[in-house]
């Protein structure tokens, strides 16, 4: 694979940063928990990451064209009225909209943990969707990296997931972040497959909240969303139901 180029716009004080990380995953609930995020505190654009072999298109946000892998960044302790508190810890959201191939997780997962490290960012929090256990039933499992990552685990009450398999970009930050001492968490979602699955997001923005309560963030945009997705489904699978009953029984 060719080289992953990082593009650095702006430089940021990134003592106490905590670093979320989502990339599309089940249900893309991953990568719609960060953008969420990124577009609800306001943060800025200040890196991003192109590269040959990704897929050839750029995102346009508010008419400026945009990289593949985007870094942004910000006050995480906005007041009520979105100004930026006095003392200002910095969050940093990594997100993409395009599934990475197997062969590229590893390159970008180095070149997303070089990033960190360079920036000197070692609290890191992983998204990643995977399937429901139990039909509609949201659980959230974890994962950690260091000593320091499980505690913090066992302090929000995050489940751990002590024998299996944790897989992409969550999988190689979370053995990169063991090997260099970073404290990656990786939080993995149940969601629903076969649609964007918001509220599998707005779970996911649950539990961020609760570990970073500093943050204001109204996840009731996403709940209603995953409302008014299913009952659109609902109205598409009825009628086709009742025509399937006439057939059959008419």
């Amino acid at each position: 694979m060719a080289m992953v180029e990082v593009h650095e716009y702006e430089k940021h004080d990134f003592r106490n940063t905590v670093a979320i990380i989502g990339f599309p995953s089940f249900g893309l609930v991953s990568s719609i928990a960060a953008s969420y995020l990124a577009r609800e505190l306001k943060l800025e654009l200040v890196a991003g990451m192109t590269s040959p072999d990704f897929p050839p298109y750029c995102i346009i946000q508010n008419g400026v064209p945009m990289p593949q892998i985007r870094m942004y960044s910000g006050c995480r302790n906005l007041s009520e009225d979105g100004e930026k508190g006095i003392d200002c810890d910095e969050i940093a959201v990594i997100t993409s909209e395009f599934i990475p191939k197997p062969e590229q997780y590893y390159d970008i997962a180095k070149a997303i943990m070089s990033w960190l490290e360079s920036s000197g960012i070692h609290n890191v929090i992983v998204l990643d969707g995977i399937p429901m256990f139990k039909p509609d039933t949201y659980e959230i499992i974890g994962a950690g990296s260091t000593d320091l990552a499980r505690e913090v685990m066992k302090t929000f009450e995050i489940e751990p997931f002590d024998d299996g398999m944790v897989r992409g970009l969550a999988g190689l930050l979370l053995y990169e972040g063991s090997q260099k001492g970073v404290n990656v968490i990786s939080l993995l979602g149940s969601a629903k497959s076969e649609f964007p699955d918001p509220k599998g997001a707005a779970v996911f923005m649950d539990v961020i909240s609760r570990m970073l309560p500093e943050i204001n963030i109204d996840t009731e945009p996403l709940y209603l969303e995953a409302e008014d997705l299913e009952k659109k489904l609902n109205k598409k699978i009825q009628p086709a139901s009742s025509a399937s009953d006439g057939i059959l029984y008419g």
